[in-house]
């Protein structure tokens, strides 16, 4: 579980976060963090969380949303809320790093998914754009069908694809999740400020 001032990094993606407020403190229902996007930075992909909400506050630079289809560029000062089931993806449309404050509600799967996800691309088992090859999402996909849903190809499909990659997947030494990932210190401590609860 994370803790406050904790810095987690996926160097594929160009993210790197900063724990405002972590699952050790709110037993596991919200996760706050300061998401730093190099230029070029993006989510893996547009992607639905089945039951978690999302808010996005531009804090610094210009980020590029797509929200159920329709894309925008969120400046500075615009918060955006993500609720369950919205397709969605974001990206730097800047020159410089992005700053955004993320709160997401609930958060210990998530965080569970992330770290996998951010584990895999630190050691290099991940494409450009920082998803796994397709043995190991299907694994990932089935683990965490809870917390997340890649849109393409469409879930039907992929359902059914990954059922039928899944037990391959397992008896090459895949697995869904990984303890290893999940006990991976921060990359760094930092102190970090109060949390600016929104208005």
């Amino acid at each position: 579980m994370s803790r406050a001032g904790e810095v987690f990094e996926n160097p594929v993606t160009g993210e790197r976060t900063v724990v405002r407020l972590g699952t050790d403190e709110t037993k596991g229902e919200l996760l706050v963090v300061d998401l730093y996007v190099r230029p070029g930075g993006a989510v893996a992909g547009e992607h639905i969380h089945p039951a978690i909400t999302e808010s996005f506050t531009v804090l610094r630079g210009r980020v590029g949303f797509r929200l159920d289809g329709r894309e925008d560029i969120a400046a500075p000062g615009r918060r955006l809320q993500v609720p369950p089931g919205v397709r969605h993806e974001w990206w730097n449309a800047g020159d410089e790093e992005a700053h955004v404050l993320v709160e997401i509600r609930p958060a210990a799967r998530f965080e569970e998914m992330i770290g996998n996800l951010f584990g895999l691309a630190q050691d290099g088992k991940t494409d450009a754009k920082g998803m796994p090859n397709l043995l190991q999402l299907a694994l990932i996909a089935q683990q965490f069908d809870d917390v997340i849903r890649f849109t393409k190809p469409p879930w039907a499909v992929q359902r059914l694809l990954f059922a039928v990659l899944a037990p391959i997947a397992r008896a090459v030494g895949y697995r869904g999740s990984y303890a290893a990932y999940l006990t991976r210190p921060a990359s760094a401590l930092v102190p970090v400020g109060p949390w600016p609860r929104p208005i």
